[in-house]
């Protein structure tokens, strides 16, 4: 797709999303991308949640009728994605900030009692160590400084792909919330790639290993290439999906 072409597409999705989501239309490209990019973030960390049910649950709050159990929290943080989807609208006209993030964060999981009930912060940064599978993470008492470095290092950046690829790889890295970081994280890459006129990525749950690889690899080497080839798969898939809107 030519630049042109791109910049086209992106000022209609940005036009086209704050109008639909203000009156409520189930029908067009926000929807979809509500829709979208709610059901495969949240399966990539393991929602039972099918597209279906998904689709159902933004439309109308329900989820069909059917002899399968529904798992609560996978409600909850279905809802929550959607909130903190419209959460990243209303707020695409403010720099990227730690306080902002954790008002995403907050908007995800505020309705989940599991979380809750754990004592897990919400809004806040994580108050107990935790893990990436074997991997360790920044400390709790290392998250705001981390943060503070990843943030200083982004906003002196002239933002393209590649520099949100490593946004993204570092984020995930530090890790900074109890839970929810991967969520919080792939919305942030969507909101980054809108704001600067880039082609958003979302990253489908078909990729998920190779998502989970790439990130790895960064971790491990600190190589992007891998990262960087998937995202630009990814926003091909979601430009493609687009046009029929236009």
């Amino acid at each position: 797709m030519s630049d042109n072409k791109e910049k086209e597409l992106l000022d209609f999705l940005l036009n086209r999303f704050k109008i639909e989501w203000k009156r409520f239309d189930r029908s067009g490209v926000y929807a979809y991308t509500q829709r979208l990019l709610a059901y495969n973030s949240n399966k990539i960390e393991g929602s039972t949640l099918t597209e279906e049910q998904t689709a159902s649950l933004f439309d109308n709050g329900t989820l069909p009728k059917s002899d399968d159990y529904y798992r609560a929290k996978d409600v909850e943080e279905m809802n929550g994605h959607f909130l903190m989807f419209n959460k990243m609208l209303d707020t695409l006209d403010e720099p990227l900030s730690s306080d902002l993030i954790k008002q995403f964060h907050y908007e995800l999981k505020s309705g989940v009692f599991e979380d809750r009930a754990n004592g897990y912060a919400i809004g806040d940064y994580k108050k107990r160590p935790n893990m990436i599978g074997m991997y360790e993470t920044a400390r709790p008492e290392q998250v705001v400084q981390e943060m503070s470095l990843l943030m200083d290092w982004y906003h002196s950046q002239r933002i393209d792909i590649s520099v949100l690829a490593e946004f993204h790889a570092r984020y995930e890295s530090i890790h900074p919330f109890q839970d929810g970081n991967g969520r919080t994280g792939r919305l942030l890459l969507f909101r980054e790639c809108l704001k600067n006129g880039i082609v958003p990525v979302v990253i489908e749950d078909v990729n998920r290993n190779v998502y989970l690889e790439s990130l790895k690899e960064y971790r491990e080497e600190k190589a992007l290439d891998k990262l960087i080839v998937l995202f630009k798969r990814e926003q091909e898939f979601y430009m493609e999906k687009c046009k029929c809107f236009i």
